[in-house]
C-alpha cells in the first residue's frame, strides 16, 4: 500500500503535521452521492468520508430514534432492572441515586430523579465528593445509605466496586453504568453495563446516561404491560445528549439519534437548569453539540471538580428557574476556579513531560498538591501535545489519584486494570480512550514503566504527530452560510464523527493579532477581493501563532472548520484556524 500524498504538499504544518486529503475512492464515491442525490459536492464528500451510501443519505441526514434505537433487554441484567424499578415505585420503597460527579453521572441521576418525580415518588441524591472520596462507591456511603434506603442505584459507577456494594447490607444494588467490566460482577441484583465482558460489545458506545434511558424505555414497557402509563421520555433526551457528548461518547448508532433529537428539545429550553447554564455561557443561539461539550459541560463538571459535587445534578434536575439561576452561577464561578488551577497544573506538567520525552509511548507527569479534579483535563491537554497517552497524578501525602487520556487504536482502559490485577497500582479502570487510578508513591516509577511497556505494545511509541485530515479546498467566496447549513446536516459532529475541515490555499494575510493570552484573530483573502475572518484558540500554545503573527507578507494555505459568528444582531462565516503552512514549502 502506498503512502498517501500530502494534500497541498504540506508535509510538516506549523504545528508539524502532513495534511491529508480526501483519497481518490472517497473522491469517487463523493461524486456518486452527488450524482445520485441531488446533494452538495461539499456536503456529498463528507458522506463519502463517513461511508454512507446514497441509499441511505436521506435518512442519515435525518436519524430517527425509532429506526435506531436498541431493545433494552438485548443488555444483560436489563428486565430485573426495570422490573425492579417499578416494584420499588408500587412499594413506595426508599430509594437512592449513587452517582458519578461528572457531566454523565449528573445527567444519569437527573434522569432518574425526574422520572420519578414525575411518578409522584422522590429520591435520595448521592454524589461522592472527588477529594474524600474518590470515584464511585465507597464502603462507608454505600453501609450509611443501605441503612435508610431499599434500593440503592448506581449510575455511571458501580461495575468495580465489589467491597463497596458487598456493604450496602439491608438493601438491594442496581448498578447502570459503562465503565469497563472485571472478570467478575460486583455483589448486585442487577448490573447493566455494555461493557460487560459478557456482553457483545454492540453497545459498547454508549455512556451511561443512554444506559439509563434505556433501563426507564424498559420501565415504560413493564408499566404498559400492566396497563399504566409512564411519563414522556422523550423530553429526557436533552440529558442524554449532553451526556453522549460531554462524555466523548462516538456519535455513532442510536447515539446521533439520541443527540440530534435531544438538541431539538433543549432548544425549548424547557429544563430549568440547561436555560440558565446556557444564559451564564452566553449561548444566544440553538445549541450545538459543540455547546454541550465545550460550553455547558466544562461548567457542569466544574462541580465536581472544585465545587459541591452534587451541584451539578442538581442543576439539571431543578424545575425552579431561580434556584437553577443561583446554581449556575455557582457552577459558572467554579469553572472560572478550576481554569485557573488546570493551567497552573498544565504548565508544570508540560514542562515535566517535555523533560522526560514526549517521543515516550507514555507521557506522564505527577506533582505534589496537584488538584485531582484537573488531573483529567491536563492529561487530555498533555494527549493532544504529544498525540500520545497521557497520565497526569496529583499527590497528597503518599497517596496519589491520577487520570489518563488515550488516542485512537490504544486500549488505556484496559491496560490501567491490568496495573491493578498485577498489583501496581491500588485500584484503576475506565474506558479505552479515559482512565483513573489509585497508587502509592513507591509505586509510581514501575506502574509508569510498566504502563509505558504496555502502551509501547500497542503502538503508542511509533505515532508521530497526528495527521490533519481535511475534506476538500475551498475559496473564501464559497464559505457561504448556505454552506455551512448544508455541512451541518451531516452532523452531529465529534468523537468518531469528526466535523467536516477544509484548506483555503494559498491565501495573503491581511491582518494577525494576538487576542488574550494565547488566541489569534486572523483576515485574509485569495487574492480575489473576498475576505474572511478566522480565530485560532491557544494558537501561541504552538507554533501556529508567532508564525502568523510575524507573517510579513507571506502566504500561507490555512486550514479548519467553517462556523457562524454572530455578532451584535449580524451572522457571518469564519474560520475555526487549527493549522497553516507556508504556500511557497
Amino acid at each position: 500500500m502506498t503512502e498517501q500524498t500530502a494534500f497541498l504538499g504540506v508535509g510538516a504544518s506549523l504545528t508539524g503535521r502532513r495534511w491529508l486529503g480526501p483519497g481518490v475512492e472517497q473522491d469517487r464515491a463523493a461524486e456518486a452521492m452527488a450524482q445520485e442525490t441531488g446533494l452538495p459536492r461539499a456536503l456529498s464528500q463528507i458522506l463519502a468520508r463517513r461511508g454512507v451510501p446514497p441509499h441511505e443519505a436521506e435518512s442519515f441526514l435525518a436519524p430517527q430514534l425509532r429506526d435506531l434505537m436498541p431493545d433494552p433487554r438485548s443488555l444483560r441484567d436489563m428486565e430485573k432492572a426495570s422490573a425492579r424499578l417499578v416494584a420499588a415505585l408500587d412499594a413506595r420503597a426508599r430509594i437512592a441515586i449513587f452517582a458519578d460527579y461528572d457531566v454523565d453521572g449528573a445527567a444519569s441521576a437527573a434522569l432518574l430523579l425526574d422520572w420519578l418525580r414525575e411518578m409522584g415518588h422522590d429520591a435520595t441524591l448521592y454524589v461522592p465528593d472527588r477529594i474524600d472520596e474518590g470515584y464511585g462507591p465507597n464502603v462507608p456511603a454505600m453501609r450509611d445509605l443501605a441503612a435508610a434506603h431499599d434500593l440503592i442505584i448506581c449510575v455511571d459507577c458501580g461495575t468495580l466496586s465489589h467491597e463497596a456494594l458487598a456493604a450496602a447490607d439491608g438493601a438491594e444494588v442496581i448498578v447502570l453504568d459503562h465503565h469497563l467490566g472485571g472478570e467478575t460482577l460486583p455483589p448486585a441484583l442487577a448490573v447493566v453495563n455494555p461493557n460487560r465482558q459478557d456482553e457483545s460489545g454492540e453497545l459498547a458506545h454508549l455512556c451511561a446516561a443512554a444506559v439509563v434511558f434505556l433501563c426507564l424505555v424498559d420501565a415504560g414497557r413493564v408499566l404498559r404491560e400492566a396497563g399504566r402509563k409512564g411519563p414522556d421520555l422523550i423530553t429526557l433526551l436533552d440529558l442524554v445528549a449532553l451526556a453522549t457528548v460531554a462524555d466523548v461518547a462516538p456519535l455513532i448508532g442510536v447515539n446521533r439519534a439520541f443527540v440530534v433529537q435531544g438538541l431539538k428539545i433543549m432548544a425549548r429550553r424547557a429544563r430549568p437548569g440547561l436555560a440558565a447554564l446556557g444564559d451564564i455561557g452566553r449561548l444566544d443561539t440553538a445549541p450545538k453539540a459543540y455547546h454541550l461539550g465545550y460550553v455547558l459541560g466544562p461548567r457542569i463538571n466544574a462541580g465536581g471538580r472544585v465545587g459541591r459535587a452534587d451541584l451539578g445534578a442538581r442543576l439539571l434536575s431543578c424545575r425552579d428557574a431561580h434556584e437553577a439561576r443561583a446554581l449556575a452561577e455557582k457552577l459558572d464561578m467554579f469553572n472560572t476556579e478550576r481554569r485557573a488551577i488546570e493551567e497552573e497544573v498544565r504548565a508544570a506538567a508540560l514542562t515535566q513531560a517535555e523533560a522526560r520525552g514526549l517521543e515516550a509511548p507514555l507521557v506522564w507527569a505527577a506533582g505534589d498538591g496537584w488538584h485531582a479534579g484537573v488531573v483529567g483535563i491536563v492529561a487530555s491537554r498533555l494527549k493532544e501535545n504529544a498525540n500520545r497517552p497521557a497520565i497526569v497524578i496529583g499527590f497528597d501525602g503518599d497517596a496519589g489519584k491520577g487520570s489518563g487520556r488515550s488516542v485512537s487504536g490504544v486500549d488505556l482502559g484496559a491496560s490501567v486494570q491490568k496495573l491493578q490485577m498485577e498489583g501496581l497500582i491500588e485500584k484503576g479502570g475506565g474506558h479505552k480512550m479515559a482512565a483513573g487510578l489509585s497508587l502509592s508513591r513507591a509505586q509510581l516509577e514501575p506502574a509508569m514503566a510498566r504502563l509505558s511497556e504496555l502502551m509501547d505494545k500497542q503502538g503508542a511509541g511509533a505515532l508521530g504527530p497526528a495527521d490533519l485530515r481535511l475534506d476538500g479546498a475551498l475559496m473564501p467566496g464559497a464559505a457561504s452560510e448556505a454552506l455551512v447549513e448544508q455541512l451541518d446536516a451531516a452532523g452531529p459532529f465529534g468523537a468518531s464523527a469528526p466535523g467536516p475541515r477544509f484548506a483555503f490555499p494559498d491565501c495573503a494575510i491581511h491582518f494577525a493579532r494576538r487576542v488574550g493570552e494565547s488566541h489569534l484573530k486572523v483576515s485574509f483573502s485569495d487574492g480575489s477581493g473576498q475576505r474572511m475572518d478566522a480565530i485560532s484558540f491557544g494558537a501561541f500554545d504552538t507554533g501556529l501563532g508567532p508564525a502568523l503573527e510575524a507573517h510579513g507578507g507571506a502566504r500561507f494555505h490555512l486550514a479548519g472548520r467553517l462556523e457562524l459568528n454572530t455578532w451584535q444582531g449580524r451572522t457571518s462565516v469564519q474560520l475555526r484556524l487549527e493549522d497553516a503552512a507556508p504556500a511557497s514549502a
